[in-house]
């Protein structure tokens, strides 16, 4: 069952309740008679594994500074291909 806390508006008394979610909250300070209003606070929660980060469930973003080895294997072979063969000029042939 949940702890609640409780201040009373009145004489400024804090308190604790451990109540059921089903009963009613309390509306009197017990030291004074006073009204009361239940108080927040942070909850204390850790999530561990994996599945709870906005970046676990996105797709890792491909690099193109790391091509995969059939893509370097492709480049290879283009560049070998695609090399202009020199042709002789008038100045080379004429020496």
């Amino acid at each position: 069952m949940p702890t609640y806390q409780y201040a009373c508006t009145n004489c400024e008394h804090e308190f604790e309740v451990v109540q059921s979610f089903s009963d009613a909250a309390i509306s009197k300070c017990p030291e004074c008679g006073g009204e009361v209003r239940k108080k927040f606070g942070a909850v204390g929660v850790v999530f561990k594994g994996s599945g709870f980060y906005r970046t676990d469930s996105r797709e890792k973003k491909k690099t193109e500074s790391k091509p995969k080895k059939e893509e370097k294997a492709k480049d290879s072979t283009k560049k070998e291909t695609a090399k202009p063969e020199k042709k002789a000029t008038k100045a080379t042939t004429e020496k």
